[in-house]
């Protein structure tokens, strides 16, 4: 054991220093220590003051004003402390030696821990692997029936097409030639059928358009349910937007009030008629004053992205106006239509109440809107007066409803004070 050696301080610059190399023939069991400072006396005293063995000459020397005692005498209280200080040290080391025990234990939990998740991952990963491709394979093959679909449809339409085109053909050709090379006779006599037969291929209705669309899309995003237990994501999407069967729904389609915010639902459907399901159409919406051009309210359209659509506005100006709603350049059903909007809402200027005279304490100058009277004198509110409507109504325009708009101003026949009266209490 190699420790470098002390630092000299104050109270030990005069002591003598010797390597433990140099002391260690003198550990030996039995054999007296000497002291280092006079090699002839034992180590028998201790210096409690600088807590070192001393000889006999020691004690007259430098340690002459120290505390000092025989060793045996002093053994036991610093042994007892070196003992303890052992015991701890054993214990710390017991707890090391647990710990560490732990540590390695916990290392090898980790390692198996890590082991059974990685194969949890792979199982999930080949479980998951297995989910996508199946989809993958089942949207393919929905692409492929629909890519016949659509085929099958265009290539009858093509076969009706081409035969309704060779009927005309041999009907034109027969018909130019008759009137080319015939005679006048001939052709009197085979105008009836030529004319009969053409009228026929004339008057049958065929689509200037091809019958199906190229309009096959493919929604990363979309939720496609549950497939080997796995949430997958990927639709294909062939619904085409009909504005003709498109419909408008709300409270507030045709009617609004001025300053108050309003609105109305577009509902998108395809060519079946069946709701389209996926937002982003182009839909353009107009709101137009009839009798101000200039007077246009700006309507606000919020794709819910499920085949629906919030049109949400604010109208300034009372009036008529022409609403049109607009999904790919195309009116929708029941566009234009006409929307009217009335004045703002005219709040009670009265109470809602009983009666008049109870909330006018009595008073017999108190007229009320619903033109209630007490003839004789106020003697207590029975609701069998003259004029009453038999509950509680508002005292401004007589109306029985509380949550509803005033139908009109202050009354002409009552007066000014008893009105505001009656108001007040």
């Amino acid at each position: 054991w190699c420790m470098p050696l002390p630092r000299r301080q104050k109270k030990t610059a005069s002591h003598a220093v010797t390597e433990l190399e140099n002391t260690k023939d003198c550990s030996q069991p039995g054999k007296p220590l000497l002291c280092p400072s006079h090699p002839t006396e034992e180590l028998q005293l201790f210096c409690e003051q600088c807590d070192q063995p001393v000889c006999r000459d020691c004690v007259l020397g430098r340690h002459r004003q120290h505390p000092c005692d025989f060793a045996a005498n002093v053994i036991h209280r610093h042994g007892d402390a070196l003992r303890e200080l052992l015991q701890s040290s054993q214990q710390h080391m017991d707890t090391l030696e647990d710990v560490l025990s732990q540590v390695d234990e916990m290392g090898c939990a980790v390692r198996s821990r890590a082991e059974a998740v990685a194969a949890e991952i792979c199982l999930f990963a080949r479980g998951y692997v297995k989910a996508i491709e199946e989809h993958r394979d089942r949207l393919l093959k929905q692409l492929e029936d629909l890519k016949a679909q659509k085929e099958n449809l265009l290539h009858l339409q093509k076969a009706q097409l081409q035969q309704l085109l060779l009927d005309m053909r041999t009907g034109v050709e027969f018909t130019e030639r008759l009137l080319m090379s015939g005679s006048h006779v001939e052709i009197l006599v085979s105008k009836g059928l030529v004319s009969s037969r053409l009228t026929q291929l004339n008057s049958v209705a065929y689509s200037t358009h091809p019958s199906v669309d190229d309009r096959i899309h493919f929604s990363p995003h979309k939720r496609a349910g549950q497939c080997c237990g796995y949430e997958v994501f990927g639709a294909i999407l062939n619904k085409v937007v009909d504005p003709a069967r498109c419909t408008l729904h709300g409270e507030d389609l045709h009617s609004a009030r001025q300053n108050q915010l309003s609105g109305f639902t577009l509902l998108c459907r395809d060519t079946a008629g069946e709701r389209l399901g996926r937002g982003g159409e182009a839909v353009r919406v107009t709101i137009i004053h009839k009798d101000k051009r200039n007077c246009a309210v700006k309507p606000t359209v919020c794709d819910n992205g499920d085949g629906t659509y919030c049109i949400s506005y604010s109208p300034e100006e009372p009036g008529l106006y022409a609403v049109c709603v607009c999904v790919k350049g195309q009116h929708v059903q029941g566009s234009p239509f006409t929307l009217m909007v009335k004045p703002k809402f005219r709040e009670h200027q009265g109470v809602f109440h009983c009666c008049t005279f109870c909330s006018s304490g009595g008073q017999k100058a108190a007229r009320c809107a619903c033109g209630g009277t007490m003839p004789g004198g106020y003697q207590g509110c029975g609701h069998g007066h003259k004029g009453h409507p038999g509950c509680h109504h508002w005292s401004c325009c007589g109306q029985v409803k509380e949550s509803s708009e005033c139908l009109c101003g202050p009354p002409s026949n009552a007066s000014q004070s008893s009105l505001l009266r009656t108001v007040a209490l």
